[in-house]
């Protein structure tokens, strides 16, 4: 059961590395990203194909897989930077399928739908079976808190103000004297990195990635994991993505109790019990868990706010 939970607690953490790079996107800077799963997979398959087919030691292969995730999230938001909400998710969601189509059918590289098999992990050679899966979940904790406190960073800098203002008007923001292309391209990259990141932590990880895994319903629990959380503050992200997982790996238990759950129907509960969550949290908390903070600008001589409230 330890390693249940283990294993399970390490999976939390490549949903957290991912809600906290969409709330850099979306949270903070309103573009939305609906191909999670085409940056997830892209650091995946680089940091694999790497060490499979390249022979790069697993220390610059992974790191290689965020850099990759940072150009392909810059490009991205030039080729789509006139398009917002609606349009921008589109696009988003057709750049995660393109990569997955890529990965399925490009057999010599990728080995499609049989799945690429990884040996390379990281430290691998230094701790046993036993003490190894309790190794790798406190890398990815180290990679969790790494990205949590660049993306905390960004929000309580000017940068992040910025960041806000171009996600509640972007037209005022650039009236104002804020650059709205830079802003985006370089929040989408940064967000895209840490996607890759968590690609390359999951592949070497499980060791065998196939195509299958980087549906686009991937991207769905991510949303819902900073949904539930609350955008815009990171602390809510982790809470949500905690929540969620525990959800959707708590559910499998049903089949257990319940006789008439089959494989088909109990993959189905999962996912409306994650929906009836939502909607709830909707209904209930609009905000999330944890709202987005907010601070005043500044206070009157007599103590009062000399501001109404801003979202921080």
């Amino acid at each position: 059961m330890s390693a249940y939970l283990i294993s399970m607690a390490t999976y939390v953490g490549f949903f957290m590395i991912l809600a906290i790079a969409l709330n850099l996107q979306w949270g903070m800077t309103g573009m939305v990203n609906f191909g999670i799963a085409g940056f997830y997979a892209l650091g995946a398959y680089s940091s694999g194909l790497l060490t499979v087919k390249a022979g790069w030691p697993v220390g610059f292969a992974m790191p290689a897989a965020a850099v990759v995730g940072i150009a392909a999230g810059a490009l991205v938001a030039l080729l789509s930077i006139r398009l917002r909400e609606d349009f921008l998710a589109i696009v988003t969601l057709g750049f995660g399928e393109l990569i997955r189509l890529i990965a399925l059918n490009e057999d010599e590289i990728t080995e499609g739908p049989r799945g690429l098999k990884i040996d390379a992990r990281p430290f691998a050679d230094m701790f046993d079976r036993t003490t190894y899966p309790i190794v790798y979940l406190a890398m990815v904790l180290a990679v969790v808190a790494l990205a949590f406190f660049i993306a905390e960073r960004i929000r309580r800098s000017p940068m992040g103000r910025s960041l806000r203002a171009i996600r509640e008007d972007d037209v005022v923001a650039e009236v104002l004297g804020k650059n709205v292309l830079r802003h985006r391209v370089q929040v989408f990259a940064i967000g895209a990195g840490f996607m890759g990141a968590a690609g390359a932590l999951y592949a070497h990880y499980v060791q065998n990635i196939s195509p299958e895994v980087f549906m686009p319903m991937v991207a769905i629990f991510i949303w819902m994991s900073v949904i539930v959380g609350g955008a815009g503050n990171n602390w809510g992200l982790l809470l949500g993505a905690g929540i969620v997982m525990a959800i959707l790996e708590g559910s499998r238990f049903m089949g257990d109790f319940i006789d008439f759950l089959d494989a088909e129907k109990l993959s189905a509960i999962r996912v409306i019990l994650i929906g009836v969550l939502l909607i709830i949290i909707l209904r209930v908390r609009p905000r999330g868990l944890m709202p987005e903070p907010r601070f005043r600008y500044g206070r009157s001589p007599g103590g009062g706010s000399s501001t109404a409230d801003a979202q921080s």
